[in-house]
């Protein structure tokens, strides 16, 4: 029985109607599903070799955490609801370090994968001479490992955990989890941590839908999705509505969606050591980066640009290969190098950023083959001489919300080390007013209120204290009511404004703007299309980003 009173049961050969009979039992108040929850990581790609120097990930930068300063005195933790954290990699503050067990799933610092020790090293990988560096480096962190070998955990084993997070001292839970179904029990774990001054950073999950998971879906949970380095939407990261309900009973919650994202795209974080494939390439002794594809070993030898590679050609003999993108696959394009003799080859991207790969199930080469970026395409042709090495490492790439997750919990822990006066739930709304808006002009199902930026919440917490403005949407009171209704068979939506900047705001039906208007007049939109559907507006100050919360309506 846990302290909150609720205790999961497993009945064998019973179904869910059968067990609610126990509601007979005056002792018993609630039964309900114990909802599967699973570990939130789209894909990955391991490359990169920081085992001799430090390397910052590019989230660092794009959420501006290179610009605040962890103080270490505050006394921030993170708990991290994970798969644990395996003791081989060094790039920790061990002394830091704790965690629990849950459920069975073995000792929280034993290797249960890389998703947990890269998680972590996201949020607090120590600021040493190797390595990458987390967004609070070297902060106290709470470990509670709850997924099995399979990668399965239930909302029973969450709510738990997160009593085990506040009873560890935790200031902030991140989870880079989730799953179908809501659950009371859940819920409630959350929501009573957050009561007590807390915060919880959850994934908004991987499947590229709208679909709402949780439990990243409680209003008492920060929903984070992920963007990639340039500032795109990943295609992966679920949008889940902020309205519910239809007609009159239409509601709209910006806690039940997304509400900022973080870089979740290729991101390098630590692994077990050894687990990892990193590669590393110099071209005329200037390192460049690349991707691992397969195949390891270390080559050296004189370039050779062989074009697409769509077939042999005996000048690639001795010489490592220089491939553009073209017809076929790596795979065949790595075979025509090596069976002219090359010795390693290099596929170049054909637009910008780093070509991810492999070489496919069947791999029948043994040359080390990588990628590179479209950027350095004229430096590698114009190298004499390219290096190509392949072997393990203690960091890689993973991709998925899951890394955006942590991005965010330490994030929030650095601006909040520095604000320990706030509480959770004012650093939330801190992040929300100072994110970088992206996508479309104002909040939206994507990106929330935007990309986080660490220099601009700790500023702007400097300047307005904790409780920000006083109130309101954050960035301001500018607010609009949307009010559906058919008129002799017509779709009608009349939208009345309240706090612009300005006389007039852009008013937005689905992301498209439809019309300029007074700021001070209700406009009343008319729908042609026949039949039911929903419509989602927003409105903005005239040629600005400052714009409503969106309101949707269902007819």
């Amino acid at each position: 029985m846990d302290g909150n009173g609720f205790i999961a049961a497993t009945f064998s050969g019973k179904n869910f109607a059968q067990v609610k009979g126990l509601l007979n039992n005056p002792h018993i108040k609630l039964i309900e599903v114990d909802q599967r929850r699973q570990l939130m990581s789209a894909y990955s790609d391991d490359a990169g070799d920081p085992m001799t120097q430090k390397v910052t990930p590019y989230a660092v930068y794009q959420s501006q955490a290179n610009q605040v300063a962890f103080n270490a005195s505050a006394g921030m933790k993170v708990c991290i609801i994970d798969s644990g954290l395996d003791t081989t990699n060094t790039d920790f503050e061990w002394n830091n370090i704790s965690g629990d067990n849950d459920s069975g799933t073995g000792n929280w610092d034993e290797n249960g994968g890389p998703h947990g020790t890269h998680v972590a090293g996201t949020i607090g990988a120590a600021d040493n001479n190797v390595g990458v560096i987390g967004m609070a480096p070297g902060i106290d962190m709470h470990l509670i490992k709850v997924f099995n070998d399979d990668g399965w955990g239930y909302s029973s084993d969450l709510a738990h955990a997160a009593d085990l997070c506040s009873a560890a001292g935790a200031n902030i839970i991140s989870m880079s989890l989730g799953g179908g179904g809501a659950n009371s029990t859940e819920s409630n774990a959350f929501q009573s941590f957050v009561d007590a001054g807390g915060l919880v950073v959850a994934a908004a999950g991987n499947d590229g839908n709208n679909v709402r998971s949780y439990p990243a879906g409680y209003p008492s949970v920060m929903m984070i999705g992920a963007n990639d380095a340039d500032n795109n939407i990943a295609d992966f990261s679920q949008f889940p509505s902020c309205t519910t309900g239809r007609g009159k009973k239409v509601k709209t919650d910006e806690t039940i969606c997304v509400e900022v994202t973080a870089g979740g795209v290729d991101t390098l974080s630590t692994y077990p050591a050894g687990m990892a494939t990193a590669a590393n390439m110099t071209a005329d002794g200037v390192a460049f980066a690349s991707s691992a594809m397969e195949n390891p070993g270390s080559v050296t030898g004189s370039t050779y640009y062989m074009g697409t590679a769509e077939t042999t050609d005996s000048g690639a003999n001795g010489n490592v290969c220089v491939i553009d993108l073209g017809n076929i696959s790596f795979h065949d394009k790595v075979a025509n190098c090596e069976n002219s003799g090359g010795i390693g080859a290099v596929i170049i991207n054909n637009e910008p950023g780093m070509l991810y790969g492999t070489l496919g199930d069947t791999n029948a080469t043994s040359i080390p083959a990588v990628g590179a970026t479209f950027e350095d395409r004229g430096a590698l042709m114009a190298a004499s001489t390219i290096a190509v090495d392949i072997g393990t490492s203690d960091y890689g790439f993973m991709s998925g919300t899951s890394m955006a997750t942590p991005a965010v919990s330490g994030l929030a822990a650095l601006v909040w080390s520095n604000h320990n006066q706030c509480n959770g739930s004012e650093i939330r709304e801190a992040l929300k007013a100072t994110a970088m808006d992206s996508g479309a002009a104002g909040k939206d199902v994507y990106f929330g209120y935007g990309i986080v930026k660490a220099s601009a919440a700790d500023a702007y917490l400097t300047a307005n204290g904790c409780a920000g403005d006083g109130g309101g949407e954050p960035g301001g009171d500018f607010t609009m009511s949307a009010n559906g209704y058919k008129s002799k068979g017509v779709k009608k939506v009349d939208l009345t404004f309240n706090g612009a900047a300005g006389t007039h705001v852009d008013v937005y039906r689905d992301g498209s703007m439809i019309t300029t208007t007074s700021a001070s007049l209700t406009y009343t939109d008319i729908i042609s299309a026949k039949g039911g559907g929903s419509y989602t507006y927003k409105a903005c100050d005239d040629g600005s980003s400052s714009c409503t919360a969106e309101q949707t309506v269902t007819f």
